[in-house]
């Protein structure tokens, strides 16, 4: 029985190893070589020492933040309102049906809707607030970036919500709870893992999103993911975009710690 398992878990090995392990060791390894192929820790010493850096650093998390903040404010009322519903898979599958589409398609579309003759002015103009600049504006980046996160938000909290034992909530409302303290005491914080999971499904990949800040963003907003894009594609500055990819790697690790689920003495999560 155990040969059988080792044997099937080897292609979850090998692939581990190729597109996990392979791919952190060599951005790790590239990190210490500068532009002109030196072994140096010049990458390091720049980006901790640059405030243009250390500005997008404080840009990427700020953005990711308000990206966060915005699905969950939306996602949370949203997954309750689907755990109380008769046709629930139906409409999860209808929130999840966008995330089939290409992340550039959609990004097109928002272009499309958002421009100067595009349908969101054109809906301006039919109420009289005429036409207003929606696109390449900050606001605009952080709508689109939150509607494309928003199912990898409302997944786990549904599911959370979904599993909480009905007889708990029926329970804190016939000790005489208010709907506030029933949601506050007993469903939130038996739902906070889902809520956890959410985070960190949205907040990590918002860190380095950077196709979103120019096709929407215009370039104003300008985040650790656009300096990576930079550095590759167009300085050819390949040890210095792999050193801003390890410092996201480290702040992803991070995050992925603060709100994993830990262990207390006896098993016990919390």
């Amino acid at each position: 029985m155990k040969k059988y398992n080792t044997f099937y878990s080897v292609p979850y090995v090998l692939w581990l190893l190729l597109f996990v392990i392979a791919p952190l060791v060599l951005i790790v390894y590239q990190s210490f070589f500068n532009i002109n192929g030196q072994l140096t820790l010049s990458n390091y010493r720049e980006y901790f020492g640059s405030g243009t850096y250390l500005r997008m650093t404080f840009n990427s998390i700020w953005y990711a933040f308000i990206i966060t903040a915005v699905t969950l404010l939306i996602s949370y009322p949203t997954a309750y309102w689907l755990s109380q519903t008769r046709h629930k898979q139906l409409w999860l599958l209808l929130i999840i049906l966008p995330t089939w589409i290409n992340l550039l398609l959609k990004a097109y579309a928002f272009i499309g809707i958002f421009s100067q003759a595009g349908a969101a002015n054109h809906f301006f103009e039919f109420i009289g607030i005429g036409p207003q600049q929606i696109l390449f504006t900050k606001g605009s980046f952080i709508l689109v970036a939150a509607y494309i996160e928003i199912p990898f938000m409302i997944l786990p909290i549904f599911n959370a919500i979904d599993e909480l034992n009905p007889s708990l909530v029926n329970a804190s409302r016939d000790l005489g709870a208010t709907n506030w303290q029933t949601f506050s005491k007993v469903i939130f914080p038996l739902t906070l893992d889902g809520v956890k999971a959410g985070v960190q499904a949205v907040f990590i990949p918002s860190l380095s999103l950077f196709m979103l800040t120019r096709l929407i963003g215009g370039n104003k907003v300008i985040t650790l993911g656009t300096a990576i894009e930079e550095h590759f594609l167009v300085t050819q500055n390949w040890g210095m975009g792999s050193t801003i990819g390890v410092v996201l790697i480290v702040a992803m690790v991070v995050i992925m710690f603060a709100t994993g689920e830990r262990k207390k003495k006896g098993g016990q999560r919390r």
